[in-house]
């Protein structure tokens, strides 16, 4: 269910986040598009009607144009008038700034780049942007002012993004306790059932068992006492694992986590199955890193560690050897249990952890396994705020469990 609410809401929550910042970039680039317009637009303009550059193509003789008078409001624009590669004026159109070297720029443009060069920069970053055309003019226009409202631009855009996302996670867990709600309405109940099942069964089971203990029987009628023996034992752990799932997927409170050495947890559980090992023809080699802590329940960790010992010397071929490995990275602690066997099909590395699956229904019915095992693995892991996942290669199958630190 955890697993489902966790789709849901990184589904939704994903594609809400990804539209808001595609509406948000295209904001910033429509506004930078349009400084970058207006200042080519002006470099134009200064271009086409003289400048200092030529005569005007097109020139109305009942009006002449007065370039020294003339007034772009948009931009602080300077047109510097250039002979024999020295400077003769420089005319002023727009607000001057004070802290604004025309000149010495000029002198650095002349300098560095050749004729009939034209370059506007970034315009978050850059201070002017300029046209040199031919040797008679260039044409200065200073962006210190659109670099301001640029970057404040980008500043409330980015402000408004936080904003909105927060926003979205909000709704987005609404949504998502909305979508899944009967869904986990019907999980509760599916696990209700369950567990009541298991607890109701677990009486008449008992009452089988300890009534088969004391039947006398002859020797025709053994056979079928050792039926049910051997079937109600198979019932029993069944229904214990039901009871032990039922119990995982809901959950232990945090409150109860206690700090724990998982180092000699999981060495104890080593020691435990290498007499199992050793009966299956397969042995088993360690790598546990000394006393690492770790904010959890005990008996949990210890299900988990079985768990995964137990399966990795069930599927493994015979004398070859199962590895575990316990270390504390920066972040996480990492355990790794590895076997030699018949490896994960292509595709069953999420679903071996669904209840009930089971991936070779001709082993696993005579081993006692019913596919819970691995489900309350996984459950064990996520309770703890980790993850399990399970990788095949070569024969050699790892499973690898993270917990964060």
């Amino acid at each position: 269910m955890k697993e489902l609410n966790r789709k849901v809401f990184t589904t939704i929550f994903g594609i809400l986040v990804f539209f808001l910042f595609i509406s948000i970039l295209i904001l910033n680039i429509q506004s930078y598009r349009r400084e970058y317009q207006s200042i080519r637009r002006n470099l134009d303009i200064m271009d086409e009607r003289g400048g200092g550059f030529r005569p005007p193509v097109r020139f109305d003789e009942k009006k002449e144009f007065d370039i020294e008078n003339m007034m772009i409001m948009d931009h602080e624009v300077y047109t510097i008038e250039i002979s024999n590669g020295y400077i003769n004026r420089i005319l002023g159109h727009g607000n001057e700034s004070d802290d604004f070297e025309a000149k010495d720029i000029a002198n650095d443009i002349m300098e560095t780049y050749d004729s009939d060069t034209l370059k506007i920069g970034n315009l978050y970053t850059d201070k002017y942007c300029f046209n040199y055309k031919t040797d008679n003019a260039i044409v200065l226009i200073h962006i210190s002012d659109i670099n301001k409202k640029l970057r404040m631009f980008l500043l409330e855009t980015v402000l408004i993004f936080i904003a909105l996302t927060l926003a979205i996670f909000i709704l987005a867990k609404q949504i998502t306790k909305w979508i899944t709600g009967p869904a986990k309405e019907a999980f509760d109940k599916q696990r209700e059932f369950i567990a009541d099942a298991s607890h109701e069964l677990k009486t008449p089971l008992a009452v089988i068992m300890a009534s088969s203990d004391e039947l006398k029987v002859d020797s025709e009628s053994e056979k079928y006492m050792e039926n049910i023996k051997y079937e109600t034992d198979r019932m029993s752990k069944l229904i214990s694992a039901l009871l032990d799932l039922s119990k995982i997927e809901e959950g232990v409170s945090r409150s109860q986590f206690k700090e724990e050495n998982v180092s000699k947890i999981v060495e104890k559980q080593t020691l435990v199955f290498e007499g199992v090992a050793f009966e299956q023809g397969v042995l088993i080699e360690s790598e546990i890193e000394d006393d690492i802590m770790l904010n959890c329940s005990r008996d949990e960790i210890e299900k988990l560690v079985s768990t995964l010992i137990d399966n990795a010397i069930k599927h493994s071929f015979k004398d070859k050897t199962v590895t575990i490995n316990l270390k504390k990275n920066k972040n996480s602690i990492v355990l790794k249990v590895t076997n030699v066997g018949k490896p994960i099909k292509p595709g069953d590395e999420e679903k071996i952890f669904e209840r009930f699956y089971r991936a070779d229904e001709s082993r696993s019915r005579g081993d006692n396994r019913y596919g819970l095992g691995l489900a309350i693995a996984k459950g064990i892991a996520v309770n703890h705020g980790g993850n399990i996942t399970a990788k095949s290669e070569n024969e050699k199958t790892t499973f690898r469990v993270n917990f964060p630190c």
